[in-house]
């Protein structure tokens, strides 16, 4: 039986148990049962975090250092390309994730993530010249400076946890911010290699800090709350990003929200690979467990029999090839943990009480193992005004509306408190990038265009969001703009 190292906390520069000496198991998804232990921390863990940020932002050179940001930022990706398999090992055992997602979303394209930020990281405007303007009788010049915007609370959640790491702590840090990590409860490892790599690498004391706990809401009201944490980088659901708001209103703290999705894939009638472009959009990926899939499909009414059948097929062939955590080729393991397979099933019966049809799946599969397994699930006769049309499952269940024209499926992919992420399949270009252009959504791939990768921005519109991740543009997020103006001389 694999058994992880035990998570500790990092806070000022020392590895360490919680106070208290408390800690927590940490649950397999696979079996159900402890695979580690984790430091439980309190509420004074958490401040000892938020008072060493501070620290080291105010007092030393941190945020004005460049070259030194960049030094220990590349040290600290090499060595967790050194320690590439152990991260692996918490992807699976902690996260879920099958072998056949660990070197796709879990690692490689975590780590790919990072090295796009160091790739982008020169293209940063620190400063802009706006030129020279006359008023009061003088010339003025003027110019506008970037500054680290301080420190950062960054909560991140359990589906993709290295992923989402990254995407905080390495922008927050090269952009000259200080960092407090809170990790989820689930994944708490993913968290904790931060602070024992970031220690190695010899990172001032105080510059990051990672702190989690058995409650996933204690640490997260502390860091909201307190007027010393200047930023809140949050992922995870809307729900949860409208309380974090609540609590940073009172001292103005800027929130950036990278939150839920009920993202839309429209396969257009003349599609010349309509077959492949339903086919593939079977929701099994890490059981569904992303903010930006591909939940609802929509296909014309026209050929909305052909679709169903080209579905039943796919799921058909796809069978029973999930859920076994040694099968490299398996890309589908276990939900997270039981709250989230009851959640799952619960939503299963909703489609049913609502009129829709199950087309596969549905069920829970305790015989994969003693874990948190749903079988990928697909409901079509969906309208859009259903629950499960509307509400984030979080879970390996595609539902599948009927559009009559161009406007209307762009109307039942607007018609969402959602706008994270999307796609258009047509084989007319302009047709597909016309009605992606229409889509309110952060993102659009159009006749699967890789539109989410490390160099450029990632984010919601409405209930999916506020700020953009990744690239020049996630870095940009850690900071804030200063315009300083002068006189030059008499205005002629």
């Amino acid at each position: 039986m694999t058994r992880l190292p035990d998570a500790k906390l990092y806070i000022d520069g020392q590895l360490r148990d919680a106070a208290g000496g408390r800690s927590y198991d940490v649950i397999s998804p696979w079996t159900g049962e402890p695979v580690g232990k984790a430091a439980d921390g309190t509420a004074a863990d958490v401040e000892a975090a938020i008072a060493a940020a501070r620290r080291a932002f105010d007092t030393t050179d941190w945020s004005t250092n460049t070259a030194k940001r960049v030094e220990l930022v590349k040290k600290l990706r090499e060595l967790f390309e050194q320690n590439r398999d152990r991260l692996a090992d918490l992807a699976v055992h902690e996260a879920g994730a099958a072998q056949g997602a660990v070197f796709r979303a879990h690692v490689n394209m975590a780590l790919d993530g990072w090295d796009d930020y160091i790739a982008v990281f020169p293209k940063v405007e620190w400063e802009k010249d706006y030129g020279t303007k006359p008023a009061f009788g003088f010339n003025h010049k003027r110019i506008a400076v970037r500054e680290p915007v301080g420190v950062v609370a960054a909560i991140t959640p359990w589906n993709v946890p290295l992923y989402v790491n990254i995407g905080k702590v390495v922008a927050a840090l090269l952009a000259g911010c200080t960092v407090i990590l809170k990790p989820a409860p689930n994944t708490p490892g993913m968290g904790a290699i931060f602070g024992e790599l970031a220690d190695k690498a010899g990172f001032p004391a105080g510059v990051l800090n990672v702190v989690f706990g058995s409650d996933p809401a204690e640490a997260g009201e502390i860091l909201t709350g307190d007027p010393r944490v200047d930023l809140v980088s949050f992922t995870g659901s809307t729900g949860v990003g409208k309380r974090i708001m609540e609590r940073g209103a009172a001292t103005l703290k800027r929130v950036f929200l990278e939150l839920g999705g009920k993202s839309v894939k429209i396969v257009l009638d003349d599609d010349p690979n309509f077959a492949m472009s339903v086919a593939t959009t079977i929701l099994v990926f890490h059981a569904g467990q992303g903010c930006a899939v591909q939940s609802r499909l929509l296909v014309p009414r026209s050929r909305y029999e052909e679709a169903k059948a080209i579905l039943k097929q796919a799921y058909a062939g796809f069978g029973d090839n999930w859920g076994d955590a040694s099968n490299p080729e398996h890309i589908m393991g276990p939900v997270i943990s039981k709250k989230q397979m009851e959640r799952v099933l619960g939503y299963i019966e909703l489609g049913k009480q609502e009129g829709a049809t199950l087309l596969h799946g549905g069920r829970a599969r305790p015989d994969k193992g003693g874990g948190f397994f749903v079988e990928p699930t697909v409901f079509v006769d969906v309208s859009n005004d259903m629950r499960i049309a509307q509400e984030e499952i979080f879970g390996p269940v595609l539902v599948v509306i009927p559009f009559e024209d161009d406007d209307d499926a762009v109307r039942i992919a607007n018609e969402s408190q959602y706008g994270l992420s999307g796609g258009v399949n047509s084989g007319d270009p302009e047709r597909a990038q016309r009605i992606a252009r229409r889509i309110r959504t952060g993102s659009v791939s159009v006749n699967n265009g890789m539109c989410i990768a490390g160099d450029i921005p990632f984010g919601g519109y409405k209930a999916s969001g506020i700020g953009r991740e990744w690239g020049v543009e996630g870095i940009e997020e850690y900071t804030e703009i200063k315009m300083l103006a002068w006189p030059t001389g008499q205005a002629a």
